[in-house]
């Protein structure tokens, strides 16, 4: 107990002391980002914030002293995408070369052991076990989720602040399927998420509006890529019927936003790599919301997807699909009344603009 509270002391510490020398160094390699048409910051921004996250994290495990096979090959795949990410900040990566190398990354923690070995059917409770097939979808789910982390990161604190609560949610709901399962191994995987949410949490205090500091790719494909893995560790092991769906409730915001963004480029024929300014984040902007209170809605909307997560651990089949019913409502609900509040807006602007 006491070295895992040292190791979340040592976590939050280093990202606090790095943070600033690593946006120094972004400021000497050109590696900032500055504003523009997309953009909803108004002044350049050093970028690389994901090298102190990770400086922390590694850290934070290596005092915690919990670092199993499978868990070097998280880090192995999560350090890999830092590196892209970190090329992409400094250099400029093309949308393909970032998916090359967040494939590469996927595939590389295979070996370890990190892959999803079965699926637990939510109905009758059976065990489908993947085989082969499981390494497809593993990659896929890693992939997806590093995607999610990095398309989210368009406000101050969004994508660290959405990192910090589903880290810290994972870690209560592994802890809790682990020891009501009495598997300690998957208990043990509350500590990492742990360490993660604390050097997360550590970045927020540089990286919240406004901003000093962005996570940059190497951040946002890190964080991205971990949380994926940690899920996979974690969750994924459980045989609990509704172990399925905590992974997609916890991270739900990002992989909502994600397959939106996927679908909306394809029905109007552009490249899903194609960026544009319809993220859930920029509606809320256009809906006339600050900068900070549409960063503290999406919190919200993630402390209560995470509270449904850590929820479904402790009530029957049915009373999971309530739960999931229920917050599928409040989502709907709240979306259509931002979306309604954002088109008129844009009608009042439109008419006020006919009228001048």
């Amino acid at each position: 107990m006491w070295q895992l509270v040292a190791a979340l002391g040592v976590a939050y510490l280093a990202v606090w002391v790095v943070t600033p020398r690593v946006a120094r160094k972004a400021w000497q390699w050109q590696a900032v980002d500055p504003p523009g048409a997309r953009k909803v910051h108004h002044r350049t921004v050093p970028r690389l914030g994901g090298l102190a996250v990770a400086c922390g994290f590694v850290l934070g495990l290596l005092v915690d002293g919990s670092v199993s096979r499978s868990l070097v090959g998280l880090l192995t795949g999560a350090l890999i995408v830092l590196v892209v990410g970190g090329l992409d900040d400094v250099y400029g990566l093309s949308p393909l070369q970032k998916l090359a190398g967040q494939i590469v990354a996927a595939l590389a923690v295979l070996p370890l052991g990190l892959r999803v070995e079965f699926l637990t059917n939510p109905l009758t409770g059976e065990l489908v076990y993947l085989g082969w097939f499981g390494l497809p979808i593993t990659v896929m789910w890693l992939v997806a989720v590093t995607n999610a982390l990095n398309l989210i990161d368009g406000l101050d604190g969004l994508a660290a602040g959405t990192a910090t609560i589903a880290a810290t949610v994972l870690a209560a709901v592994v802890w809790v399927q682990g020891s009501m399962a009495g598997i300690p191994e998957q208990a043990a995987m509350a500590a990492p998420a742990l360490i993660l949410a604390a050097s997360t949490l550590s970045f927020l205090r540089y990286n919240f509006h406004p901003a000093r500091i962005f996570l940059g790719d190497s951040g946002s494909l890190f964080l991205g890529f971990t949380l994926g893995g940690l899920a996979v560790l974690g969750v994924a092991k459980s045989t609990t019927a509704v172990s399925m769906f905590i992974p997609v409730l916890v991270l739900g915001v990002p992989l909502f936003d994600t397959t939106l963004a996927v679908l909306r480029r394809c029905f109007k024929r552009h490249s899903i790599f194609a960026p544009d300014r319809e993220h859930v984040h920029h509606r809320l902007l256009e809906a006339g919301f600050s900068h900070k209170r549409a960063v503290l809605i999406l919190y919200g909307v993630n402390l209560i997807l995470g509270l449904s997560a850590f929820l479904l651990n402790f009530v029957t089949s049915d009373g999971a699909m309530a739960i999931l019913f229920v917050v599928a409502g409040l989502v709907l609900l709240g979306a259509n009344r931002v979306e309604a509040k954002r088109k008129s807006l844009r009608a009042r602007a439109c008419g006020e603009r006919s009228e001048g």
